[in-house]
């Protein structure tokens, strides 16, 4: 089931759809579902979160019931254009955080934070006050990687919604925010918006890619050099595959993954 509005255009990139509009277009369609209070979730999506997707069939279904799925890392943004987009934008965490934090108080948004720690929250609490003096911040709470309990969630689901929050950014790491976001839709009634390690960056705590990395592809290999025992593994296990199924899409067109495929197989069984 697509549950994407019909504005909203994506196009597949190795089995998961990508929105292929214009950074500002999905500043705006972001700004319109928090006018609206519209529940929904927002993605930030790079070459790690596809694979995921690839390799477990209940996080693709997860990117298939997102409401946007913005393209994070340049390769998407080269997949894009390499798919028929004429110039696609790279949406990432930190431009959308810097974009919406600029522009929701015009829109009349206020903007909840719920993830990271408490001084990682402290420090990005008083450099947005100095960057943006009219933005309106219904909140912070920190939340533990640990799952909590059940009255603990309905309790952080009450915060925000009485707080009057229109936007939520989440920083829980990928997958975990992704479920999170997806469990909570229809239960918050705000946009929320998975930004990953953007609070710790913006807090001043991580340093942030140069402009130079950052536009031409090589952002990994900066984080790399910074976080070599956490990162090496994960880009080892998925940049290879990702070049090998964006070369695969590329040349024979659309295919099923294996997780689709078992999906596809099992929904017929349990149609017969």
């Amino acid at each position: 089931m697509n549950l994407k509005p019909s504005l909203v255009k994506t196009v597949d990139v190795i089995g998961s759809p990508v929105t292929a509009l214009s950074f500002q277009e999905q500043i705006d369609i972001i700004l319109q579902w928090a006018s609206a209070s519209k529940s929904s979730f927002v993605c930030v999506a790079n070459t790690h979160m596809l694979i995921e997707a690839h390799r477990v069939f209940s996080f693709w279904t997860i990117l298939q019931a997102a409401d946007l799925i913005t393209p994070d890392g340049m390769p998407l943004v080269w997949m894009l254009k390499l798919l028929g987009v004429r110039r696609p934008d790279r949406v990432a965490g930190m431009d959308i955080l810097l974009a919406l934090c600029q522009q929701a108080p015009r829109h009349n948004v206020p903007v909840f934070f719920v993830g990271s720690q408490s001084d990682i929250l402290d420090r990005m609490k008083e450099k947005l006050k100095q960057n943006f003096s009219d933005l309106k911040i219904a909140g912070m709470e920190p939340l533990p990687f640990a799952q909590t309990a059940p009255s603990e969630d309905e309790a952080l689901i009450k915060q925000i919604n009485d707080s009057g929050a229109k936007v939520v950014f989440v920083s829980l790491g990928c997958p975990k925010q992704e479920y999170w976001m997806a469990s909570h839709k229809h239960k918050i009634n705000a946009v929320m918006i998975g930004l990953g390690g953007v609070f710790p960056i913006y807090a001043g705590i991580h340093k942030y890619a140069p402009k130079l990395f950052r536009e031409s592809g090589l952002e990994w290999l900066y984080r790399l050099y910074r976080e070599p025992r956490r990162l090496w593994k994960r880009y080892a296990s998925t940049i290879p595959i990702f070049v090998w199924l964006a070369i695969k899409q590329i040349f024979t067109g659309f295919f099923l993954t294996p997780k689709k495929q078992e999906a596809a197989v099992n929904n017929h069984n349990c149609d017969i």
